[in-house]
């Protein structure tokens, strides 16, 4: 069973790196944040993998940290997610991001994802919260010294404005993701437009 993978960058593209490892060319699907995390073309690339195989084949997924790969081995774990929506899910959230959906019942959110609807976020909602163990207050802290409540509607009314704008689920929550956090809605909505702008 491969766990990881270092070796050089051969091609990548949207969602697939190859990478070759002592001559050996692996194809390794990712989301959209790692193909931006990884160097260009020829460089050296180490990637925490996941080996998913079925009787007919044997497909590799690629993350960036040891964190992501957990969380998607939990999601694929959960009844009615395989690996396809496991990392369409990740795709759209971080594994923090996905934890504060989690504690905030914020089915909305979930609801970004493609191909996931509101009887399926309510679900995915309950069985997630007790496989991903997710900790009190983790929607109401941060690195930067916490945000409540009103910190989080703020983003949730800039996603929503966003999503009514017309852009991507994908380009909202990596948009959200990058943003400091902040309590005041139109401040926050200035400040991803002006990312999105320059993206």
């Amino acid at each position: 069973m491969i766990g990881s993978l270092r070796g050089e960058l051969l091609d990548r593209s949207d969602a697939e790196l190859l990478i070759e490892v002592a001559g050996l060319g692996y194809r390794v699907q990712v989301t959209p944040a790692v193909v931006d995390q990884v160097g260009s073309v020829g460089s050296e690339v180490f990637l925490f993998v996941h080996h998913h195989q079925r009787e007919d084949a044997g497909t590799l997924f690629g993350f960036s940290s040891l964190d992501e790969r957990r969380v998607f081995e939990t999601l694929i774990s959960t009844h009615g997610v395989g690996p396809s929506m496991g990392l369409a899910i990740l795709s759209v959230h971080s594994p923090l991001g996905l934890r504060q959906v989690l504690a905030t019942d914020d089915i909305d959110g979930l609801c970004m994802v493609p191909g996931v609807g509101k009887k399926t976020a309510a679900r995915l909602l309950i069985e997630l919260k007790t496989r991903l163990k997710v900790p009190e207050g983790v929607a109401s802290t941060s690195a930067a010294g916490g945000t409540g409540s009103a910190g989080n509607s703020a983003r949730g009314d800039v996603r929503d404005a966003l999503l009514g704008l017309g852009y991507g689920p994908e380009e909202v929550a990596r948009v959200l993701s990058e943003l400091p956090e902040a309590t005041d809605t139109s401040d926050l909505l200035r400040q991803a437009l002006q990312r999105l702008a320059a993206a």
